[in-house]
């Protein structure tokens, strides 16, 4: 079946019941992520029943204020779709408030995971932490299923090719590094940003470079700089593109802004939701003494991008 959202954990109808779930916060469906989730779904094929994902909204991290600045991989739309097209049946998603906050991890076994959404086996990874003080752990885990009557299994870590651990807080840092090639490595993926296109000041276009703004919301910020992107339209399409994250120091700009620069493209996408993905990092950012100065070195970032994306779509 498609992937059904389920919002919260009390009073649920009994189809949306009975899972085999994998549990923990899956901002980005990296690699490690997908090690937990295949452990969730061997137990679901074994027990012939649904595969659920189990997170939390707001990120606890978020709630306890250990987070200001945004850092988020994914929004929930695209959490669902990346889920959905691994064969997850129910993505749960738990609104994080005090109720769980002071919950403790047998509390949070007991009343969540088996009598608020039945689950017959959870799987986990190897770091997990749950419950009022972050004091549940794998072991606890496995001897509150024992007691509780659901299964639990534990996914090894998943490591990069240098041996470091696949988890969102490298791929964060490979972003903020300017290395979206390792966030893509990391991930399996691309990292993208999706939005709806909204009307920004219109410069690109008196320059020759219209561009797409797209509002960067709780995006972990990229660093700042060019980068050679692949845009997917409303219609699906994938058009190649090259695109800015920054604050515009040239035009004494203020805001963060993502704009995307499409290349052979002219058309009216105002309002579309769009998501990009972020392929390679060009340059960093500057300000030039001028527009012709910065128009020139913009048509030297369009032609490294074409030349990196344009095989592509041949």
């Amino acid at each position: 079946m498609a992937l059904h959202r389920v919002e919260g954990w009390k009073g649920l109808e009994p189809e949306m019941c009975g899972a085999s779930v994998a549990l923990g916060n899956f901002d980005g469906v990296h690699r490690g992520h997908r090690q937990v989730i295949a452990e969730a779904a061997k137990a679901a094929a074994a027990l012939a029943a649904p595969l659920g994902v189990v997170t939390f909204e707001p990120h606890p991290r978020v709630y306890f204020g250990r987070e200001t600045d945004p850092f988020h991989l994914m929004t929930l739309e695209q959490q669902s779709r990346a889920l959905d097209a691994l064969g997850v049946d129910l993505f749960y998603v738990l609104p994080f408030d005090a109720e769980l906050a002071a919950m403790s991890d047998e509390a949070f076994a007991r009343l969540v995971l088996r009598e608020g959404l039945g689950a017959r086996h959870v799987a986990a990874g190897f770091d997990i932490s749950f419950g009022a003080g972050r004091t549940g752990s794998p072991d606890s885990l496995r001897r509150f299923g024992e007691a509780l009557g659901f299964g639990v299994s534990i996914a090894q870590p998943v490591a990069d090719p240098d041996g470091e651990k696949c988890s969102s807080s490298a791929i964060r840092q490979a972003l903020r590094d300017a290395r979206p090639d390792r966030a893509a490595a990391l991930l399996g993926r691309p990292f993208a940003i999706e939005g709806v296109v909204v009307h920004g000041d219109k410069l690109g276009r008196t320059i020759g470079f219209p561009t797409a703004n797209i509002p960067i919301g709780d995006y972990v910020r990229p660093a700042y700089g060019i980068y050679a992107v692949r845009t997917r339209l409303a219609d699906g399409r994938e058009i190649p593109g090259v695109a800015y994250v920054g604050r515009r120091p040239t035009v004494e700009g203020v805001d963060e802004r993502l704009e995307v620069h499409l290349l052979d493209f002219d058309e009216d996408i105002y309002g579309q939701t769009l998501e990009t993905d972020f392929i390679a990092f060009l340059r960093g950012d500057q300000k030039f003494d001028g527009l012709d100065a910065m128009v020139a070195q913009m048509d030297r970032d369009k032609d490294r991008a074409r030349a990196i994306l344009m095989p592509a779509f041949d």
